[in-house]
C-alpha cells in the first residue's frame, strides 16, 4: 500500500563541515510503502549517502543522517494527509 509522506530536511554542516543556521530546513513529499522507503527514495534522488542506520519508529516514522558533497543533514519523515507537493 503507498502512502504519502512529509520529509523534514533539516541541514546540519555546509561543504566545509561548518554548521548551517537554524533555518536551513526544507520540507518535501513522497509515495512510499514505508517510511525506510521513502527515505531511500528521497536520498537517490538527491544523491547523498545514508550515514549509518536508517531509525524506524512506530507509525510509520523514520530518521536519517545524510551526507552529500554539501554537507551533512537530517531527514525526519513521517506520514502525511496533505495533498501530494512533488519532491523538489
Amino acid at each position: 500500500m503507498v502512502m504519502k509522506f512529509t520529509i523534514e530536511q533539516r541541514h546540519l554542516t555546509d561543504t566545509q563541515g561548518k554548521p548551517v543556521p537554524r533555518e536551513a530546513v526544507s520540507f518535501h513529499s513522497c509515495d512510499a510503502e514505508s517510511a525506510d522507503e521513502a527515505v531511500r527514495l528521497f536520498i537517490l534522488k538527491d544523491e547523498g549517502e545514508v550515514l549509518g542506520d536508517i531509525l524506524k519508529f512506530p507509525g510509520f516514522q523514520a530518521v536519517a543522517t545524510v551526507r552529500k558533497t554539501s554537507g551533512v543533514y537530517t531527514l525526519q519523515v513521517s506520514p502525511s494527509s496533505q495533498n501530494h507537493v512533488p519532491m523538489s
